[in-house]
């Protein structure tokens, strides 16, 4: 009795999910072979303009991690960095997503090894301050001060970097 009532049930639902498709008229869409090379190309075309960004900053980052530049840098910023739950390294990562966008953050990220505590502080802060340079002159077209909003950001994303230090 029980199956019989699932397939009264299912088979009501397909009745009524066929009505619903067959009113539709002209609104259905279907993806046919030269929708698949649409979605192919956008694809390409979305993958090389990330691979431009990404894989110079990962080669860059790489670099420097056989020079004595980023030994230097993390020494220098340890104590700062500390107070986020963060090594030093990670201010490269910071500046490059915060200057730049996150794709050459995550660039850097790829390059270097961090906990998963330390990955999700990094997203975190880069979420609430990323591409600072591009998003304070799109606020200033609104008629927000720049430096306010940049401030604004960063004073955030540091509070939400100590917070997820404690908490996590």
């Amino acid at each position: 009795m029980l199956n019989y009532l699932a397939f009264v049930y299912l088979s009501f639902l397909i009745e009524s999910n066929f009505a619903y498709i067959s009113n539709l008229g002209d609104d259905l869409k279907v993806v046919t072979r030269e929708t698949w090379i649409r979605g192919a190309k956008n694809g390409l075309n979305t993958t090389w303009e990330l691979g431009k960004v990404i894989v110079p900053v990962y080669i860059f980052v790489v670099f420097l991690q056989h020079t004595l530049i980023i030994d230097w840098i993390a020494d220098k910023l340890e104590p700062v960095m500390g107070m986020i739950g963060l090594p030093g390294e990670a201010s490269l990562v910071l500046v490059l997503g915060k200057v730049l966008n996150l794709y050459a953050a995550i660039g850097a990220i790829m390059s270097l090894s961090f906990t998963a505590k330390e990955i999700t502080i990094i997203a975190v802060i880069l979420s609430l301050s990323h591409s600072l340079p591009v998003e304070s002159a799109v606020g200033a077209k609104t008629g927000v001060s720049p430096l306010y909003i940049t401030v604004l950001r960063i004073g955030i994303s540091i509070i939400a970097g100590v917070v997820l230090n404690i908490i996590l």
